[in-house]
């Protein structure tokens, strides 16, 4: 037989059991309730959502986005969907007021090399630095580099505004822009920015050395452009064009394409043909030992038209070449590649 004080003990003992197990089961349920509640309002949250995007996409597309029916709210996007352009900021596209930094140029530079550099065309360089021979570009002198493509412009006498921008295809609300006038009047001498124009091809070649082809297959030139004492008569003259060695009856080519103005024979020149060009260009090949093309006739750019020779005021076979622009001789070796 338990003594009392046993009984009591086992009953103490029977009833923290009995409460601690009450306190487990109740707290087990609460983390199920609340679980469950949780779960609810998470579906309730899903399907209020999805009736949302639902509604959205009826009235606007979907945009490439799809929700498979009794899966769990998710985009599908598609990587295949074009997706809209982003737009520039308008100031990008409209004109800006046009602004210079200087470079200062170094041993083996070439405008060409630079223009690339900056970001430029070659035209924008040449034309705002006012350079006449891109194969000739002193080391030392400052370069203006404009922060955009254009080329300079002189204004003249008769110019209008709305006529430059016309006749270079640009408009005259951008030039006031670039230049930051406030008024369309101009004055005769102005210099001009013309945003995102270039020079004419002709100019271009004429600049970069490339508007000629050389006229024979032999490159060496035995007497350059320029003052020399005369061979003849020893005295100092003005050499108007180049001499470019040659054996009789070797190759002479038409530097570019163009009509023959005259063929013939002088004192001089020997005989010669004369080619007129575009833009004002005229050249002369003198001392031929044959010519093989007729006056009135067009030549195109590398035909033959007649042979090296040695005839006229000649100390030996050699080709006379002369390039005039406007009835001015020019240096061939600038304008010929």
């Amino acid at each position: 037989m338990l003594s009392a004080s046993a009984w009591v003990c086992r009953f103490l003992f029977l009833g923290m059991l009995w409460a601690y197990s009450a306190a487990v089961l109740s707290t087990g349920l609460a983390h199920w309730q609340m679980k469950n509640a949780a779960t609810a309002e998470t579906a309730d949250a899903e399907i209020a959502a999805k009736a949302v995007l639902d509604t959205v996409n009826a009235e606007y597309g979907t945009g490439g986005v799809s929700y498979p029916a009794g899966d769990s709210l998710h985009e599908n996007v598609s990587f295949e969907t074009p997706l809209p352009a982003m737009l520039e900021p308008e100031e990008y596209f409209s004109a800006q007021p046009v602004m210079y930094t200087g470079y200062k140029v170094q041993k083996d530079d070439l405008i060409g090399s630079l223009a690339l550099e900056f970001g430029l065309n070659l035209d924008t360089l040449i034309s705002v630095n006012g350079i006449k021979n891109s194969r000739i570009v002193p080391t030392g002198i400052l370069l203006k580099i404009p922060n955009q493509d254009g080329i300079a412009y002189t204004v003249r006498e008769a110019d209008t505004l709305s006529g430059i921008a016309e006749k270079h295809g640009i408009e005259a609300g951008d030039i006031l822009t670039v230049n930051e006038y406030f008024s369309a009047n101009l004055k005769e001498g102005d210099t001009l920015f013309l945003p995102g124009v270039k020079l004419d091809r002709t100019a271009l070649q004429e600049i970069n050395g490339d508007l000629f082809i050389w006229p024979t297959t032999n490159r060496y030139v035995t007497s350059a452009y320029g003052w020399r004492r005369s061979p003849i008569t020893n005295t100092r003259l003005f050499h108007i064009g180049i001499d470019i060695r040659g054996g009789i009856g070797a190759p002479v080519y038409a530097a570019m394409a163009g009509r023959v103005s005259y063929t013939g024979y002088n004192e001089v020149y020997g005989y010669h043909i004369v080619i007129n060009h575009h833009s004002g260009y005229r050249t002369l090949y003198g001392h031929l030992d044959r010519i093989r093309v007729k006056s009135g006739t067009y030549v195109s750019t590398g035909q033959r038209i007649g042979d090296v020779g040695n005839t006229g005021l000649s100390t030996g076979s050699h080709l006379h070449f002369t390039v005039y622009k406007n009835g001015e001789p020019m240096n061939p070796r600038l304008l010929t590649r």
